[in-house]
């Protein structure tokens, strides 16, 4: 049987939806919920352990109690044991690290942890290279390249390990950036070290690439004939990103670079919008369009930085009325890989696969796989 750790980071991405681009720190955590955030790592989580069920007899599951995993596993029916503790409400950072070491201390085969960049940090932090382990994605900033593509593979990932199909391993980067200068629009992506995870790639998310001079005349393009084509009579949700903050420099429109805006009529209704905002608006509106690019390298275009455009929002625009921009460059650099969803509600995931259009210049259009 494989030892397998696991550990929940409560509140990671809770400060997506509600656009605050982050959830490190006290002040974070506690004006989201200010804001009406609602915890929902623990939900992607289980959808990962949920799927374990099968493999259950090939492994031997060790946890922290309450929501830093316990409860997730016992949701998911699992039988596990419960190790240290915790004062339940008031995890921190230092709570995750405890955890992973005292699970590397027992020899875990694998430590699989729930959280964004800041826990893979913290769980490079305890145990280095020294233990295999691998991220379940529930954070609002993930560029890092240690995370399974979603929740759902995540589970497929642990199960193949338990069973042996995957047995090597590589050291894949941890990336994290500064959330402050992120929340004024600047991202400052470093690398803090290495985890050593499943060498699986097909289940693994790259680390997230930057943009390319290169690709600055494809977005021109990409610029110019969306501004040809804006209609005043619809209600556009522009996501985040450099090709979108393009369009909108085009349009002579601020733009909010790292957050959601609103636009009618050739004007901005609601800047660096939350979830709330943009469904109470939305329903005032006929026509809506969401406007989406894709993140380098990981290929996502829901799930990863805009959180805010969340799978209720989807549902109500429409599949139709969903607008992907990118440059051809970014496209051709993810291999042949499709186009990511992680909207963390798995029958909007399923209902945005399949084909779509891809606006890649002047006219110019390429139809793009969306796999789940």
């Amino acid at each position: 049987m494989k030892k397998i750790g696991f550990i929940v980071n409560p509140v990671a991405g809770i400060g997506g939806k509600v656009g605050l681009k982050g959830s490190d720190g006290a002040d974070t955590l506690a004006r989201a919920l200010s804001l009406g955030a609602v915890p929902e790592s623990g939900r992607k989580a289980l959808a990962a352990m949920t799927s374990l069920k099968e493999y259950e007899k090939d492994i031997d599951l060790y946890t922290y109690p309450g929501e830093m995993g316990e409860d997730i596993l016992k949701a998911a029916g699992l039988h596990y044991t419960v190790l240290g503790s915790i004062s339940s409400g008031h995890t921190t950072a230092g709570d995750t690290i405890q955890a992973a070491k005292t699970l590397c201390a027992m020899h875990m085969d694998l430590i699989v942890f729930a959280g964004g960049d800041g826990t893979a940090r913290n769980i490079m932090d305890a145990v280095g290279t020294e233990v295999t382990a691998l991220g379940i994605p529930t954070g609002c900033k993930i560029h890092s390249g240690v995370y399974a593509l979603n929740p759902r593979t995540a589970g497929l990932l642990i199960g193949e390990f338990a069973q042996g199909r995957i047995a090597d391993t590589k050291e894949a980067e941890v990336m994290d950036i500064d959330e402050e200068r992120f929340r004024s629009g600047i991202v400052e992506a470093r690398l803090y070290g290495y985890l050593r995870i499943p060498n699986e790639g097909m289940l693994i998310q790259n680390q997230k690439s930057g943009s390319k001079i290169s690709e600055s005349e494809s977005v021109e393009l990409i610029a110019d004939y969306l501004a040809d084509t804006w209609q005043d009579d619809i209600l556009y949700i522009v996501g985040t990103g450099s090709t979108t903050a393009a369009v909108m420099k085009k349009l002579g429109l601020p733009n909010t670079l790292l957050g959601v805006d609103l636009v009618y009529g050739g004007k901005v209704l609601a800047s660096d919008c939350t979830e709330k905002q943009i469904l109470d608006i939305m329903g005032e509106y006929d026509k809506v369009k969401i406007i989406v690019t894709v993140i380098g390298g990981q290929g996502y275009i829901f799930g990863r930085g805009n959180q805010q455009i969340s799978a209720e929002v989807i549902r109500r625009a429409g599949r139709e009325n969903i607008i992907i921009i990118a440059s051809r460059d970014k496209i051709l650099s993810l291999g042949g890989k499709p186009l990511y969803v992680d909207t963390g509600d798995e029958s909007v995931n399923s209902y945005l696969k399949g084909y779509m259009r891809v606006i890649v210049g002047y006219e110019d259009v390429i139809m793009a796989k969306v796999s789940d």
